[in-house]
């Protein structure tokens, strides 16, 4: 799913600074602040990643918290076909559901806790609706998508999609707390999917006051709040920002009731990324061959679908 915002629409980054180092502080060493876009039938897309000053988090490029909204009876999401090149894409969604569609054929259903992982390499196209058997209902949908930008050596592979049922992902049981292991390595586990940079990205449920720590091995480590009360080091995060840490540093978040919290990190990208529309590529000559294949329609088609989204101006 993808929104389309004016550059100058681009969220913000505040550092925590101050003039007398405060242990206590100096661990955060930047904070992001949404924007937020109303996608009409009150449904909100809040955009933390890619910011004016910080584009990345580890391989994390894109960050988008979508919701939480009710439908009415008749109303329903529908992304129309859109292609994409140079990145993963996962919807991780808490409530509600969609249908995934792509031009190598999957058809699949996301539901809240499941983790489908769309690899893009060197080029896929898919869409995302409301199912079809739930639009006559009134419903929800909550959830968190992000791309994760695919190494240099990687970006132009073989395109694939890969689903994995809640049940599947490693779970990690915390006194007032489950995290579950959505992509990558951490907290002595390893999740199913298969991931092709140093990273870990992890869903943390409270259901009363509980701590946990960052994995310590990583260069780039971020909490996203999406509710409850939350600090780290005594220094309160507040729903819907992303708190970002310094490196090497030991990270305690701890919640005082019950909160949602995603985790997420790794190592620092091999070099730039180029940002077009859906398209993320380390070279920019691989965007303009992508734009130009998606307007002459030389991507595959998603089989069943008729509809796509033009390529938006520059």
């Amino acid at each position: 799913m993808r929104v389309h915002y004016r550059q100058q629409n681009v969220p913000s980054i505040i550092g925590v600074y101050s003039d007398q180092p405060d242990p206590t502080l100096i661990m955060i060493i930047q904070t992001l602040q949404a924007h937020t876009k109303d996608l009409g039938e009150g449904f909100e897309v809040r955009r933390l990643l890619p910011a004016a000053a910080r584009r990345t988090i580890g391989p994390f490029i894109f960050f988008d918290h979508m919701g939480p909204v009710r439908f009415a009876p008749g109303k329903a999401v529908d992304v129309r076909p859109h292609p994409h090149i140079g990145l993963a894409t996962v919807t991780y969604l808490f409530e509600g559901a969609l249908m995934h569609r792509d031009s190598l054929g999957f058809v699949q259903r996301i539901t809240p806790g499941d983790v489908n992982w769309m690899t893009a390499g060197h080029g896929i196209v898919h869409s995302e609706r409301s199912p079809d058997d739930e639009r006559a209902s009134a419903r929800g949908l909550h959830g968190i998508q992000v791309w994760i930008a695919l190494p240099q050596a990687d970006e132009q592979t073989e395109p694939s999609f890969t689903h994995h049922p809640k049940a599947s992902l490693p779970r990690v049981a915390l006194p007032g707390a489950e995290l579950r292991l959505i992509a990558g390595s951490g907290w002595g586990q390893r999740a199913p999917v298969q991931t092709f940079s140093p990273m870990f990205y992890a869903a943390v449920a409270a259901t009363g006051a509980t701590r946990f720590e960052l994995p310590a091995e990583y260069a780039e480590r971020a909490i996203y709040v999406v509710d409850g009360d939350v600090s780290v080091a005594g220094t309160a995060v507040a729903p819907r920002t992303v708190a970002v840490f310094e490196p090497g540093t030991a990270v305690t978040v701890t919640t005082s009731g019950t909160a949602r919290i995603m985790a997420f990190g790794g190592a620092p990208l091999d070099g730039e990324r180029h940002i077009s529309w859906n398209f993320v590529a380390s070279r920019r000559e691989l965007i303009d061959a992508a734009r130009t294949r998606w307007c002459e329609q030389r991507f595959p088609a998603v089989p069943g679908e008729t509809e796509f989204i033009p390529l938006p101006e520059q």
